[in-house]
């Protein structure tokens, strides 16, 4: 088996995990390391950009920032661990040595499969955009200033709305900025592209979920300033005033390497359902006044 490993090359924890997962792996396979991981590192392994890199499964090691960067810019099937950060993304805790250990083990005897997830395709003047794991926002180019946005699908307009921007977000997106927003949340299962206004004028807004098979653009209206498109909030691009961001289902998954865990065991201690978790856990309306049966 071929290992690839990259890491956030400025968290000195991951870096610290690169150098352990080097050696619980040892000679039981070959490994290759990210080019700016290895130069940050210091370990003695082959190297090669990550757009290159070559293997059977890439070990993302960081936060979710990491690990967004790292499927856009591989294909790869990839196993995120977290390095010390929120890490929602992350199949495994680097901080447990038993179970990172043990997610080596069973990556290199193939006990895993790989769950992909849909992603975003987007253009904007025509030009294609990268990929999102999590989702495109069009949102306007100045600090506290709103501006209008028409919405479409399928190239014909569905609505205008009053706001500091729109998120187009994919099932796994649902959780992140999306649902910042008060967008719904989605099982990574449910294949759709959520759209949620980001601070609308209007506060009845509600969040739109779309068929992936079916193309929503976002077009900023000619009066006003130049907005901006962000792609999982690695990728910045200015939009023109007038300017369209179209975004539809891409071809090409997010492939998650995974051991066993769900999505709603993901969530599990997160505190983002709207219920209780676990027997003890105070329910969310415990203090209402609820009315008495018989």
């Amino acid at each position: 088996m071929r290992l690839g490993i990259t890491a956030n090359p400025h968290k000195p924890r991951a870096l610290a995990l690169v150098r352990k997962t080097v050696d619980l792996v040892g000679s039981r396979a070959e490994v290759v390391l990210a080019r700016e991981t290895r130069h940050a590192s210091g370990v003695a392994a082959p190297d090669a950009p990550l757009e290159e890199l070559t293997a059977d499964v890439l070990v993302a090691i960081g936060g979710d920032g990491t690990f967004l960067s790292a499927f856009q810019r591989s294909r790869l099937p990839i196993l995120p661990v977290n390095a010390g950060t929120v890490g929602f993304l992350a199949e495994i805790d680097g901080d447990d040595e038993a179970s990172l250990a043990s997610a080596v083990d069973r990556v290199l005897n193939g006990r895993f499969f790989v769950e992909d997830r849909m992603k975003l395709a987007s253009e904007a003047a025509g030009a294609p955009l990268p990929d999102a794991t999590n989702e495109v926002v069009v949102h306007t180019s100045q600090v506290a200033k709103m501006r209008r946005f028409e919405i479409l699908v399928d190239g014909r307009s569905i609505g205008r709305l009053q706001a500091d921007g729109v998120i187009l977000a994919t099932p796994t997106g649902s959780t992140s900025y999306a649902m910042s927003a008060f967008g719904p949340i989605l099982d990574p299962a449910v294949e759709a592209i959520v759209v949620t206004a980001l601070a609308p004028f209007r506060a009845s807004h509600r969040a739109l979920v779309v068929d992936p098979l079916r193309t929503v653009s976002v077009r900023l209206a000619p009066e006003g300033k130049d907005g901006v498109v962000v792609i999982d909030g690695q990728h910045e691009q200015r939009l023109a005033a007038g300017g369209t961001v179209v975004t539809y289902r891409s071809a090409r998954p997010a492939s998650f390497v995974r051991l066993g865990s769900r999505f709603f065991h993901q969530l599990h201690g997160k505190r983002i359902l709207p219920w209780a978790e676990e027997a003890g856990d105070p329910d969310p309306k415990d203090d209402a006044d609820l009315p008495s049966h018989p």
